[in-house]
Parts: C-alpha cells; sequence; structure tokens
C-alpha cells in the first residue's frame, strides 16, 4: 500500500469508520466498509496523482471536504502540508480554500522555510497576492515544475 493509500485508509478509519462502529455496537457492515475503503482508497490515491487535472481535482476536493468538515473554510495546520494528502492536494489543486496563503503556509506546502518563499516572491518565482501572501496557484504550479 502506498503513503497517500495507507493515509486514506488510516484517516477514514478514525473519522468515519471507528465512530461509525461504536454508534452500531460493532455490526458487519462496518466490516464491510472498512473493506470497501481499502479497495476504494487505491483508486483515489491513483486518481489523485496520476489522473487528469479535473479527476484529481474533483476527488481531492471531495475527500478533504469529507474528512476535515467544518462551518470554516478549511485551513490545516502547516505540518499537514507534508502528509503524502496534503502534498498531493498542494500540488493537485494548490489551497482548496484560500485566495492567498501566508508565506508561512506557502513554506510548508512548498517543503521550504518562510525566507526561501520570500525570496521566491522577491525573484518573480511566486506570485504575490495583492492583499498579501502568496496566491495558492503559483505554489502549485511551483509544484507542478511550471515555474
Amino acid at each position: 500500500m502506498g503513503a497517500l493509500e495507507d493515509q486514506l485508509v488510516r484517516l477514514l478509519d478514525v473519522r468515519l469508520l471507528d465512530p461509525l462502529e461504536i454508534l452500531l455496537d460493532g455490526d458487519d457492515a462496518v466490516c464491510a466498509l472498512r473493506e470497501l475503503v481499502r479497495r476504494r482508497a487505491g483508486d483515489w490515491a491513483r486518481r489523485m496523482t496520476a489522473g487528469s487535472d479535473d479527476e484529481a481535482v474533483r476527488i481531492a476536493l471531495r475527500v478533504v471536504g469529507t474528512l476535515y468538515p467544518s462551518d470554516r473554510a478549511f485551513d490545516p495546520p502547516a505540518a499537514w502540508w507534508g502528509t503524502p494528502l496534503g502534498q498531493v492536494v498542494a500540488r493537485r489543486v494548490g489551497h482548496p480554500s484560500a485566495e492567498a496563503v501566508s508565506y508561512a503556509t506557502a513554506g510548508a506546502m512548498l517543503g521550504i522555510s518562510r525566507q526561501g518563499v520570500h525570496d521566491l516572491v522577491r525573484r518573480g518565482k511566486l506570485t504575490r497576492h495583492p492583499d498579501g501572501g502568496v496566491r495558492p496557484s503559483s505554489v502549485r504550479d511551483r509544484l507542478r515544475g511550471q515555474q
């Protein structure tokens, strides 16, 4: 099992299936769902990493929306961007809910320091947002090797 697939299975187990198992008193249906999640996670991981842009974005947004529901915009901690799911989201989507991210968040997405982001903005390798911070699309493009 690949790292992204493994992370998806773990997250779905902890966030969705474990609570469901508790509510249903260990019903056999949850075992069937765990097996289905294990089978589907590999497909989701493959499509997020190797599928078309539209397909990858659609699945990544669906996964993030399901695993991290909130009334507020998605704003994960910096360490999340270093996970397999965080890296595929950064590369395929950018940031799912922000038009601008802080230099610290851009650094986390790129795996570099805040000062490194500042240098890339100064050299025109990342696009500064007019209201401050960095455009996530420029981070995504850099991760894809387009800048």
